[in-house]
């Protein structure tokens, strides 16, 4: 009946037509240009065959639809607010006139149905699901909400509470919870799923289920009356806007858009949902979501590539055990690699393996793992006091003492301990690899592997190549570290790395300000407020304020012109001298204190306004909002160009993504590189001749200003 590139359309026995989802030259389906355009055609051609009693929507494919192709959204978005909308509006005529056709309708979901792909379901009157899919809306991650009427049919069918749940919060759900709230009519095993749909779709047309009444239901107004409806929105409104936070106005213009059109039909509704879809397009939050999203699709790509070239680590090792040896002892082991864990101290292990096993454990109580599964994996990790299997081992990861005088007596001991063409990985967050690969004899085989704290949880890993290291190294950890949950960042081998030596230039711009009489406070809660997880001087007490200062003088050495820590003594240096180590020893800027849920909360410490007060000579000053997020940004910003200038990183996706991922730069913001595209290069250019005086840290690099001349950006639309 139809034929397209996306989407076919032929007939079943008993006047059944199906309208199956199979886009050519592609393992999903996804919702493009294209493919509305053929649904808008395929939808035509059912509504003007004869003979037709209902229409079954089914998937080619192992998903059903993954959602929308957002590499349109960028020249989409670039048009007018008024235009945006209409787009919308256009779009949904499409999936009104499948809701419309005068006979029922079933979507069987094979797998994924996510975005454009749930809200395709829910235009059919039924929906009928397999055990292994999930369905939900994602939206609100990408900075904007559901643009195909998923705010609208959704509340309609499953009732307020549960709509504002699901599409406020942007998450995918199993088959269990959709059918419990009546979100899919029935879940059904894969070889029973197009039976099903088809048993359903021609019951419904036999008047065994009232159609008719359920379509009704889903173009009508929301059945709530006035009070109702004050109670559910009034409630979940600002209970949204807490979890969310300010910085994030997607699933608030979701909920808001939702209570506008409550008492609306469907067609009224759909305007409203167009215009919050369009107004949200358009501000930076979505840009920088979304560029984030097509980010992260570009570096797992690069993470397969390293996959197919490198060496598969069939064994690994980890010399060091302790909190971080066992952290990554565990990730190793989650993922499916056994590891041996070895140290010199029986205790350390005992440490590791505790680590291992309490993160297991975790996993048990949420019930990701059931108690035997985690026994087995716990199983895979091989506590060892030598190095009698070192033999059979492809890769070993250095974990020891950040000190270089040990980890070279390590690193040789451990090479000849191993077979040759063993590939062995520092995990040095600081140190040259290049001085490392001094202390073994096969330096093509060395490289480095920096795993964030807490392992478990921190999704970045950066791998450090030196002048010497072989590309079937690099590729060899780097797939590692993706088959280990992890995201693989490479870099050249510099002072600092990438992500450290980005965030070294931030903590200068932070010492400065301390020392011209910043509030340590006010200083925090700004740029907290800029969307930071934690102000700069509550960050160095989680990194600890001996780690940070050990770093500090790597980098001072590395780059003495701008990151020289001599020049004045700062708000660091005056905790470490005292003691205050952060959250290791329970006193830093601020104090520590265990929670009744036995969890470390920061205290303020009337002695720390005193002691920083030591090293601010001009006694305390007021700093507006801006020039505190200008002199810490600025310096971030510059030196995340210098690693783009001199090959440190290969592109500024991988620039931005090292410093979300690792340590936490606020994710609608983009990323360093993203921010400064944002502002625009030749108002950072301003801004640094603002504060010129305050040395090297704030001087542009020949690439920017050409940059600017030029009027180019790092994120081209």
């Amino acid at each position: 009946m139809y034929q397209g590139q996306s989407i076919r359309v032929s007939m079943l026995d008993g006047g059944i037509a199906e309208l199956c989802f199979d886009r050519q030259g592609e393992s999903v389906n996804k919702f493009d240009a294209q493919t509305v355009r053929e649904l808008k055609e395929a939808g035509q051609a059912i509504a003007a065959a004869s003979g037709i009693t209902g229409l079954v929507v089914t998937s080619a494919k192992d998903v059903f639809i993954v959602g929308a192709d957002i590499t349109e959204f960028g020249k989409m978005f670039e048009q007018s607010e008024e235009e945006i909308a209409g787009w919308a509006l256009e779009a949904n005529q499409v999936f009104n006139a499948i809701e419309d056709l005068p006979f029922p309708s079933v979507t069987a979901i094979n797998g994924f149905a996510l975005g454009g792909g749930f809200e395709m379901a829910l235009s059919t009157d039924y929906r009928v699901m397999v055990p292994a899919a999930q369905v939900g809306f994602p939206e609100v991650k990408l900075g904007i909400i559901p643009g195909f009427g998923g705010t609208v049919r959704f509340p309609r069918l499953v009732g307020a509470d549960n709509a504002i749940e699901w599409i406020a919060a942007g998450s995918q759900n199993k088959a269990e919870a959709a059918l419990k709230i009546h979100a899919v009519d029935a879940v059904v095993t894969p070889d029973k799923l197009k039976d099903a749909a088809i048993n359903l779709v021609q019951q419904a047309a036999a008047g065994k289920y009232d159609w008719k009444a359920r379509r009704a239901q889903k173009t009508g107004p929301l059945k709530l009356d006035p009070i109702e409806s004050m109670m559910v929105f009034g409630t979940a409104i600002p209970f949204v806007q807490g979890q969310a936070g300010k910085n994030y106005p997607a699933p608030v213009t979701a909920v808001k858009g939702m209570q506008k059109a409550a008492s609306k039909g469907r067609d009224e509704a759909l305007k409203i949902e167009g215009q919050g879809f369009a107004k949200l397009a358009k501000t930076t939050q979505a840009d920088a979501l979304i560029g984030l999203f097509l980010n992260d699709q570009l570096i797992k790509k690069k993470g397969k590539g390293y996959i197919k070239a490198g060496k598969k680590v069939e064994h690994a090792a980890v010399l060091g055990a302790g909190i971080m040896g066992g952290g990554i002892a565990y990730q190793s082991a989650d993922k499916g690699t056994p590891i041996i864990m070895k140290d010199i101290a029986e205790k350390a292990l005992d440490l590791g393996m505790n680590e291992a096993n309490k993160l297991l454990s975790k996993q048990v109580e949420r019930k990701k793992l059931t108690p035997e599964k985690a026994g087995h994996i716990l199983a895979t990790i091989r506590p060892t006091l030598n190095y009698g299997d070192f033999q059979g081992v492809d890769v070993v990861v250095e974990a020891v003492v950040e000190n270089p005088k040990i980890k070279k007596s390590v690193l040789a001991e451990v090479e000849a301990q191993s077979k040759p063409g063993t590939i062995i990985a520092s995990n040095t967050s600081s140190i040259s690899i290049d001085d490392l690969a001094s202390a073994v004899k096969a330096p093509e085989n060395f490289l480095g592997m920096h795993f964030f704290n807490p392992v478990h949880k921190m999704p970045l890993v950066e791998v450090i190549y030196g002048e010497k290291t072989s590309k079937e190294a690099i590729a060899t950890i780097a797939a590692y570290a993706a088959a280990m949950g992890k995201t693989p960042i490479v870099v050249k081998n510099c002072p600092g790395f990438l992500v450290n030596r980005i965030l070294f230039p931030y903590f200068g711009g932070w010492s400065m300000l301390i020392r011209d009489g910043g509030d340590y406070l006010k200083i925090d809660k700004v740029m907290e407020g800029f969307g930071w997880p934690m102000g700069p001087s509550y960050l160095q007490d989680v990194v600890g304020i001996d780690t940070s200062h050990h770093v500090g003088d790597v980098l001072a050495e590395g780059y003495p012109d701008r990151m020289s820590n001599k020049e004045f003594k700062s708000g660091l240096d005056v905790m470490y001298e005292n003691n205050r180590y952060g959250q290791k020893n329970g006193i830093g800027f601020y104090k520590y204190e265990v929670d009744k849920k036995g969890k470390q909360k920061k205290v303020v410490d009337p002695q720390t306004a005193e002691l920083l007060a030591s090293v601010q000579p001009n006694g305390k000053a007021e700093f507006s909002d801006e020039e505190i997020i200008d002199r810490l940004m600025i310096p971030m910003i510059i030196e995340t160009v210098r690693c783009l200038d001199e090959g440190i990183v290969e592109t500024p996706t991988e620039a931005d993504m090292g410093l979300i991922m690792g340590i936490g730069f606020p994710p609608f913001r983009g990323g360093a590189l993203k921010y400064a595209d944002s502002l625009g290069m030749q108002t950072i250019l301003d801004k640094c001749a603002k504060y010129a005086s305050l040395g090297k840290l704030y001087e542009p690099t020949a690439s920017m200003k050409q940059m600017a001349a030029e009027g180019k950006l790092y994120f081209p639309k």
